[in-house]
């Protein structure tokens, strides 16, 4: 999949996600039906106010409770994706030999292409899809957490902090945190590449945006999930892909390569032979 197709499929689910929070209006009870209702709304809504029960009735700190279990449990997917993505970074230069290598465009030329590409990502052990995932992934707790909160009464109409969690953040400020920290999760992630990736780069301007108008129209438990689940990631990365360790150990790693080039070169002088007299 190259990348404006994957860039696509990002704004596509974002785009799906927009509607399909719509969609569903009348109130989760135990009389709920269909599997969706029944077994994965109606259940959302009973663990977030499970874990408001145990702190005291507070419905917002049964969300952000909820949003760390959710993601400590999606930890395995998002490491694997970062592994993924470093991969990728990784591979760029050969990805360029084999797009010069065949530059042509005429089908015969971009089928082998397509097929050697296919084969470096195959004994790279590299899913191009990967960095999607846990995109796909988080969608369905996503419209789930929504129709949770606007079809339960208790949730709909509780407060937290400054906020009613059924209506948008007044003061914007859950929304605009919420975009900032999606920023960051993506800045973190390229510093760590080895080359600029334009999809990466262009969702880390694009993502944001969506989550800020997002936030200031839809209620404000969504933005409070946001960036409850976006602070965890930026913890995560600094974590386990600290990108100013693995900066540092690039640039230390090219500064002994180039080094080693010297000395050799050094080595390699013909030296200048005494004159005698």
């Amino acid at each position: 999949m190259n990348k404006r197709k994957r860039l696509l499929l990002l704004l596509g689910t974002v785009f799906l996600a927009v509607v399909l929070v719509g969609c569903g209006t009348s109130p989760i009870t135990e009389q709920s039906t269909g599997i969706w209702d029944k077994y994965v709304v109606f259940n959302f809504s009973r663990i977030i106010i499970w874990f408001a029960d145990l702190f005291g009735g507070s419905y917002g700190i049964g969300i952000i409770v909820f949003t760390l279990i959710i993601r400590l449990i999606l930890l395995p997917v998002m490491h694997h994706q970062t592994k993924s993505t470093k991969k990728m970074s990784e591979m760029q230069p050969q990805l360029k030999e084999l797009q010069e290598k065949y530059a042509s465009k005429d089908t015969d030329t971009q089928n082998k292409l397509k097929e050697e590409t296919s084969k470096l990502y195959a004994e790279a052990g590299v899913n191009p899809v990967a960095g999607c995932l846990p995109l796909l992934i988080q969608m369905p707790v996503l419209i789930a957490m929504y129709q949770a909160i606007s079809r339960t009464e208790v949730l709909k109409t509780g407060n937290f902090l400054w906020m009613n969690l059924g209506a948008p953040d007044p003061y914007f400020i859950l929304p605009v945190l919420a975009a900032v920290l999606t920023y960051a999760t993506t800045k973190l992630s390229t510093m760590s590449q080895a080359e600029s990736n334009p999809t990466t780069t262009s969702m880390m301007y694009i993502m944001p945006a969506l989550i800020l108008f997002m936030g200031i129209t839809l209620p404000s438990a969504l933005s409070l999930y946001w960036v409850v689940g976006n602070a965890f990631s930026v913890g995560q990365t600094l974590l386990l892909n600290n990108p100013f360790k693995i900066k540092k150990e690039r640039e230390d790693k090219i500064k002994a390569e180039r080094d080693r080039q010297r000395a050799l070169e050094k080595a390699l002088k013909p030296k200048k032979k005494k004159k005698t007299k």
